[in-house]
C-alpha cells in the first residue's frame, strides 16, 4: 500500500510531502512482518524498516559463527538494533540514517568488510600506516571467518524488539539493564497514524 505523509522530508526540509510503502509479509520461521519505507521524492533520501505483528520485548540474540555453512543463516536488523562481532572488535550502531534489512550472515560481513574499505582507503591516503595495518589485518579476519578458519560470535542487541538471528542454534535473552541504558534506538522520525497502514 503506498500513501502520500504530509511531514518534511528529515533531510531536504522539502514540504512536498513522503511517500510510504506498507507491505507485510510472512518471514519463514519468524512470523508476520510489515515493511515500512519512507521516501522523499524530493532529494532520493529513504528509510526501511521492519515491524512485527505481534509486539516484541527488548532482547539480545546471538550466534557461534564455526563453519562456512552458517554463512547463509537469515538476519532481520531492524533500524533499532546494534550488531556485534566483539572478537573481531567490529560494532555498528543504529544512527539517524540507519535502516533495516533482512540479509544473511555473509551479507553482514560483506557490510562490516565495506565500511572498513572506505576506512582503509582514507588512511592508505593520509599515510596513516597502523590504521592501514589494522584494516588488513580485520580483512584476513573476516576472510577467515568466512572460510570456516576461525570461529566468532555474531549478537544482535535490539531494545524494540525486532531483529532476530533465524537459526535454531542462536540463543535468545533479554537485555540487561546496563544494556538498556547505553544502547542507542536509532532514527527518531515523525509518528504516522497507523490507520494509514
Amino acid at each position: 500500500m503506498e500513501s502520500t505523509v504530509e511531514q518534511p522530508c528529515p533531510v531536504c526540509f522539502s514540504d512536498n510531502g513522503l511517500t510510504m510503502i506498507a507491505h507485510s509479509s510472512e518471514i519463514p520461521y519468524f512470523g508476520e512482518h510489515t515493511q515500512l519505507t519512507i521516501l522523499c521524492p524530493s532529494c532520493g533520501w529513504k528509510h526501511t524498516d521492519f515491524i512485527p505483528a505481534e509486539g516484541k520485548k527488548p532482547g539480545a540474540c546471538s550466534l557461534n559463527i564455526n563453519d562456512s555453512e552458517m554463512l547463509s543463516v537469515r538476519i532481520i536488523r531492524s533500524s533499532s538494533c546494534t550488531v556485534k562481532i566483539s572478537d573481531l572488535g567490529l560494532e555498528v550502531k543504529p544512527g539517524g540514517a540507519t535502516t533495516g534489512y533482512v540479509s544473511n550472515i555473509e551479507g553482514v560481513l560483506n557490510r562490516f568488510e565495506d565500511a572498513i574499505r572506505l576506512m582503509y582507503r582514507q588512511s592508505k591516503a593520509a599515510n596513516e600506516e597502523d590504521i592501514v595495518k589494522k584494516c588488513e589485518d580485520l580483512f584476513d579476519k573476516i576472510n577467515q571467518v568466512k572460510n570456516g578458519e576461525i570461529s566468532t560470535e555474531i549478537t544482535l542487541l535490539d531494545p524494540m524488539g525486532h531483529s532476530q538471528i533465524l537459526h535454531h542454534e542462536a540463543v535468545s535473552r533479554d537485555l540487561t539493564e546496563e544494556e538498556m541504558e547505553v544502547l542507542e534506538i536509532g532514527p527518531s522520525f515523525p509518528v504516522f497514524n497507523t490507520d494509514e497502514l
